[in-house]
């Protein structure tokens, strides 16, 4: 059975590359809006992985109708994965049975053209769980359930990702390409993405249930450092297939700097710790400011990818109110009551989050089909060679998978009271 798949065929291409595409809050009644509102364009997000059809049609070589069926049910669950990439009716659940059908059967061969298969395609799913993600984020009025499933949809491609860098890349043969969708740096940027992304969804409940200041900062100030790992991740490839990934990269880390700075200066306030919390609250501007810049360097740099425009989120431009409100009161108190000195230096942020962080979920493969079976083996010639494909042009083009333009909804801009 070791030419099963011989014929499969997935670009691994740069992440900014134009062949790369293929395609927990509480519910209010009402009117009301939850604190983790409408996030449409919220996120970044790179094309998918092209892929060529394969058609699995290995006459002569499987020789008796269970092998045939291996074969058919092979190609019709490939392409309904395929299908599921771009149909925007798509829903984990929906996603799990279709990638478990194909991958179910994908294990009767432990080839290398099958592993790169499986890690193709696999990577493909972890990307959709980012996108469907995204797109879920971006509905008006998002319920607590919703959002419990962006959470947990960014968790479990970070664990789709880190089970591929660890498990089943380094059974490939040949190396991923360096600045590749497979290569080490790549993968690694999108794992910490993906948990910085979910710990937004963390601290977003942690504003509205009005949890205390510190925690709040200490969980930005973790995603503040995620972002900037990643960012650094991948400050060694070219700069053409990663320019406009790490602006947006650098725009979250001082955003949630920002956000880390203005609660750490609650928390000094507080503690009567008047004067270091003005200076917090000033570094606090400075990190919005070039946030805001950022946003619009990332705007004007070009690459494929879905643009994120986060300076247009009414969740970004609140967090500039709060900065100035909370700076203003600092300075009123300071005036009337404490007069204190302002630090020339900004306070060091040595904080930790002891709750909200963000794991990976645990990502394990299907067991393999009941349909492989000591007789259906012996039932495949190797002998005969596949007959797949073998007239078509081994540099046949890989067409991208034109993926949903879905447009944004209109912000009502409502919050929390």
């Amino acid at each position: 059975f070791s030419v099963f798949i011989s014929g499969s065929k997935l670009s691994v291409s740069y992440f900014q590359d134009s062949q790369t595409k293929i395609a927990p809050l509480q519910e209010l009644p009402h009117s009301r809006c939850v604190q983790l509102r409408r996030m449409a364009h919220w996120f970044h997000r790179n094309p998918l992985k092209a892929t060529a059809p394969v058609t699995f049609n290995y006459y002569g070589v499987a020789g008796s109708p269970a092998a045939n069926k291996i074969c058919n049910d092979l190609r019709t669950t490939r392409a309904r994965l395929l299908e599921m990439f771009t149909d925007i009716t798509c829903n984990p659940e929906i996603m799990k049975n279709a990638t478990d059908a194909y991958f179910s059967l994908l294990q009767g061969n432990a080839q290398q053209d099958a592993v790169f298969e499986l890690v193709s395609m696999a990577f493909n799913v972890a990307i959709w769980y980012t996108k469907f993600a995204s797109r879920l984020a971006g509905k008006e009025n998002i319920t607590e359930p919703e959002a419990k499933d962006v959470h947990r949809s960014l968790k479990a491609a970070a664990g789709i990702l880190k089970n591929l860098k660890e498990v089943h890349i380094p059974r490939l043969i040949t190396p991923a390409e360096k600045g590749r969708d497979l290569e080490p740096r790549v993968i690694d940027a999108y794992i910490i993405q993906c948990q910085a992304e979910a710990q937004e969804v963390t601290i977003a409940r942690a504003i509205e249930l009005k949890h205390n200041a510190s925690l709040v900062a200490a969980l930005a100030f973790e995603t503040a450092n995620f972002y900037q790992k990643a960012d650094h991740t991948l400050n060694t490839l070219e700069p053409e297939c990663s320019s406009k990934w790490r602006k947006y990269l650098q725009l979250k880390q001082h955003f949630y700097m920002a956000y880390a700075y203005c609660y750490h200066g609650q928390t000094l306030l507080a503690s009567d710790k008047c004067g270091e919390a003005i200076r917090s609250l000033q570094e606090a501007e400075k990190c919005y400011s070039r946030a805001e810049a950022l946003c619009k360097e990332y705007r004007q740099t070009k690459g494929p990818g879905s643009t994120a425009r986060p300076s247009e989120q009414l969740f970004f431009l609140k967090l500039g109110g709060l900065i100035k409100n909370t700076l203003e009161k600092c300075q009123r108190e300071n005036g009337f009551i404490y007069f204190h000195k302002i630090p020339a230096e900004a306070p060091q942020l040595e904080l930790k989050a002891s709750y909200g962080l963000a794991e990976p979920i645990p990502f394990e493969l299907p067991s393999l089909s009941e349909q492989f079976t000591g007789e259906v083996y012996a039932t495949f010639d190797l002998t005969k060679g596949a007959k797949n494909d073998k007239a078509k042009s081994k540099d046949e083009e890989v067409k991208p998978v034109k993926e949903p333009d879905l447009k944004p909804q209109k912000d009502t801009g409502c919050v929390i009271s």
